[in-house]
């Protein structure tokens, strides 16, 4: 039996959470099959297992029907992921998120779709209300867009109003995303026409630690903000209210012991009065641009963006054909016109036309107004 399949059904014992199952693993490392002929002297010996739950964890494991079908369906559960190009992530994995095995109760699985290295270069989570302004879409949209040309991952909770700008504009300019979702990696529920989801699995991940088919229930989101702010190095919160989940998140990271940024907004708006307390009390740093928050990072993390962004470029260089390359040798970070471009590669019109239209497809440029292109910094 793989190692895999029994933390997944661990998760199926009542009064055994995320914090119990880190501790059983620690406990036993590389031997986590053991738990299976523990007796219950042996499992108060581990770290946060009082006599009732230790009865409790082992009338399941010694149960044979009980035990048998929690396996059962973990087995099920992984054969169905696999149809859906899915992979599960488990704590004992070397490609678990390194800042979420960090955290007091990471998740013991991690149901993915996606690239899975993603999870491990340098992220901030972008969060706030879903009754987004436009002043908060505008900035949520600048802040991404620049933090993709820094190296930097995005993080949010594909949720209506800021989640989707967040996600939405790192796309848009050639970065990388990850959503975690309260729902299982099937249910794109805030998605069900796909017009952003298949995307992000292409350029990013959809995580979560629900099982497929679970029912999406209220209490999930905190649970899910834990996964947001832990697998992140900061939490920057765009606009929100006095409530929210992005407050949660916020809260999360806090206690996770990472940096928490805020944007300032109006007085008088109901969805920035949340950020605007955030940074009152001392509990946020106020942001301003994104130099703030890599600053506040550390030299560090200045430098694990910059080798990222310069593993993107490799990459990227790669996917492009010779004509593309030289179309890109001939722009600078400033609009150019078309014309312009035309002299300055030594291609006709209406060759450089289906380039950059490629090269638009690539996200490696942008149009502007009167026929203007802009080389984006990927």
């Amino acid at each position: 039996m793989e190692e895999r399949v029994l933390l997944l059904a661990l998760t199926l014992i009542p009064g055994i959470g995320p914090a119990r199952i880190k501790a059983m693993s620690a406990h036993l490392p590389g031997r986590l099959r053991d738990l299976l002929h523990f007796g219950i002297h042996e499992l108060l010996q581990i770290s946060g297992i009082g006599e009732a739950l230790a009865r409790q964890v082992h009338h399941f494991l010694h149960h044979a029907a009980t035990r048998e079908e929690a396996l059962a369906s973990a087995e099920k559960q992984i054969a169905e992921l696999q149809r859906y190009n899915g992979e599960l992530i488990t704590i004992l994995d070397a490609t678990y998120p390194p800042l979420l095995r960090e955290i007091y109760d990471p998740p013991p699985c991690l149901f993915v779709r996606g690239r899975l290295a993603t999870l491990k270069e340098p992220a901030l989570a972008v969060v706030g209300t879903r009754y987004a302004s436009n002043y908060g879409k505008q900035v949520a949209t600048r802040l991404c867009r620049d933090l993709v040309n820094s190296g930097v991952v995005i993080v949010s909770g594909l949720a209506y109003g800021i989640d989707m700008a967040a996600h939405t504009a790192t796309l848009e300019n050639g970065g990388r995303t990850v959503a975690v979702l309260a729902s299982g990696v099937d249910t794109i529920y805030t998605d069900p026409q796909g017009k952003l989801w298949p995307k992000i699995i292409e350029e990013g991940a959809l995580i979560s630690e629900e099982w497929l088919g679970s029912e999406l229930s209220p209490g999930k989101f905190p649970k899910r903000n834990r996964i947001i702010s832990g697998i992140t190095s900061g939490t920057i919160v765009v606009e929100s209210d006095l409530k929210g989940g992005s407050l949660i998140t916020a809260a999360s990271a806090l206690e996770q012991n990472r940096e928490v940024f805020a944007v300032p907004g109006n007085i008088f708006s109901r969805t920035s009065r949340g950020t605007n307390r955030l940074i009152q009390q001392g509990s946020a740093k106020a942001v301003m641009s994104v130099e703030d928050i890599i600053t506040e990072l550390g030299a560090q993390f200045s430098v694990n963006c910059s080798e990222n962004k310069a593993l993107q470029n490799d990459t990227a260089q790669q996917n492009l054909s010779p004509p593309e390359q030289a179309i890109l040798q001939c722009m600078k970070t400033e609009p150019i016109h078309i014309d312009a471009l035309a002299r300055a590669s030594g291609i006709d019109l209406s060759s450089l036309l289906v380039h950059l239209f490629e090269l638009e497809l690539k996200a490696a440029v942008v149009q502007q107004p009167g026929q203007f292109f802009q080389k984006m910094i990927i």
